[in-house]
């Protein structure tokens, strides 16, 4: 399996999926991502993420979670809430999260279910 590929267990777990547009001003936000990926994949109950961004600055980040409770516990997490704050009042022209529960997975190209 590819190393960029969250590693997630058999259904049912939790995905927040967190679409953004950038700003003009986006200095200091890849440094800011790249510690926030790390810090939420060490996570309590964080199973891992997957992001990507194009050329545009629309990005999409998966991150896949344990239960609501975990969710809950990395949005209220300190320095995520700098992050955050951050987001909103600079890097982010637009944003929306959802989140959802995995019900069914499969791996391919071979369409294996887990």
């Amino acid at each position: 399996m590819n190393d960029r590929f969250a590693k997630t267990p058999q259904p049912h777990y939790y995905a927040v999926i967190f679409t953004n547009q950038l700003s003009e001003d986006d200095a200091g936000y890849a440094e800011m991502g790249a510690k926030m990926f790390e810090l939420a994949s060490n996570h309590p109950g964080c199973y891992g993420a997957e992001s990507s961004r194009d050329s545009s600055g629309l990005g999409i980040t998966v991150s896949y979670w344990k239960d609501e409770e975990s969710i809950a516990a990395w949005k209220a997490d300190a320095k995520h809430l700098v992050a955050q704050n951050s987001g909103i009042e600079r890097w982010y022209s637009h944003y929306e999260l959802r989140v959802a529960k995995v019900e069914r997975a499969y791996q391919g190209p071979k369409g294996r279910s887990v």
